[in-house]
């Protein structure tokens, strides 16, 4: 079981960074946590699919898309081998799409918003690169915990 965020930060607050972003809980596990692993793109999701084809092994995918609601990042074919590749959860900064499907799958889901449109499958991007969203570092590596009340992640 994870631990709640409010708790983590109650004991460890200067070891965390807290985001304030609004992102909505939008898979089927609210409280999810794991080691970061990134990708950076821009209404490009070629990446994130082949990376979430990988084994997880837990980790949770950390998606800087420059808060583009433009077009989605992730939707639920991407999340559901997301799931079957065992990873935690994927928190994105931007869009995804198949919000009623992405709710039934046991992934931590969280987003900024959703929109239908498909991204561009060029690969253009980066991956396991450090990412900061919001003034919030996200390295790959450290360890990220989201739950209802928002995301944490190690300093």
């Amino acid at each position: 079981m994870t631990i709640a965020t409010a708790d983590l930060f109650d004991e460890r607050g200067d070891e965390l960074d807290s985001l304030s972003l609004p992102l909505l809980d939008l898979g089927g596990r609210t409280a999810f946590d794991g080691p970061v692993r990134t990708v950076r793109c821009h209404r490009d999701n070629a990446l994130v699919k082949a990376l979430l084809a990988t084994p997880g092994d837990g980790a949770v995918l950390v998606i800087d898309g420059a808060g583009s609601l433009e077009s989605a990042l992730v939707g639920d074919l991407i999340a559901a081998s997301a799931v079957e590749n065992g990873w935690s959860g994927v928190i994105v900064h931007g869009a995804v799409r198949d919000r009623v499907a992405l709710a039934r799958l046991d992934l931590g889901v969280k987003a900024l918003g959703s929109n239908p449109r498909k991204s561009a499958k060029a690969g253009v991007g980066e991956v396991d690169v450090p990412v900061t969203i919001a003034g919030v570092e996200f390295a790959p590596g450290r360890h990220v915990w989201a739950d209802p009340d928002g995301v944490l992640v190690e300093r």
